[in-house]
């Protein structure tokens, strides 16, 4: 039951985790066993309260190599999951954004060019590995998109991770390996 509260209310859970822990532990355990308990109850609260600290805000761009122009990619999230949307140009990965799962999330300043989208979805993002640690799934979309600005007007894509009906855009998976 303590590791259900931990991963529902990581805030709160860590206090009602220690005084279950502190009661168990005085009326069945020497003192220095109370001690490591709640160090050790304590270390778990630690990391579920980092875990939840470290998930991105919508729309935070995680990455960003090549920017500067004047094209918008709109990334519509209808998944229960988060997803990070990576676009690369040639081989250079170009720019990732964080979308949380039912959110909507922009790439400004795309410089002209074609690139290939790649997005990966999941819980627990982990940003110091820059992945998912859990139900992690990585894809990319079939088509390339192009970047075109003029004078006059410049280039607008929107995406959506779920699948729509009447939609045009097909994907395939790809192995977290070669994800860039």
């Amino acid at each position: 039951m303590v590791k259900r509260l931990l991963e529902a209310t990581p805030l709160r859970a860590g206090v009602v985790a220690a005084v279950a822990l502190t009661g168990t532990l005085l009326t069945s355990a020497p003192a220095g066993a109370a001690t490591a308990g709640l160090q050790a109850a304590a270390a778990q609260t630690s990391s579920a309260v980092q875990e939840a600290a470290s998930r991105p805000a919508n729309g935070r761009i995680v990455y960003d190599r090549l920017s500067g122009g004047r094209g918008i990619l709109k990334i519509k999230n209808g998944t229960s999951k988060d997803g990070v949307v990576t676009i690369v140009k040639g081989r250079t990965k170009a720019v990732s954004v964080y979308v949380r799962a039912r959110s909507t999330a922009r790439i400004r300043d795309v410089r002209d060019g074609t690139y290939r989208i790649f997005f990966t979805t999941g819980y627990r993002f982990s940003t110091s590995k820059g992945r998912f640690t859990r139900g992690a799934t990585y894809q990319k979309f079939n088509d390339r998109l192009r970047f075109r600005t003029t004078s006059t007007q410049y280039t607008i894509w929107t995406l959506t991770l779920n699948p729509i009906r009447g939609g045009n855009a097909r994907t395939s998976p790809v192995n977290p390996k070669d994800f860039p």
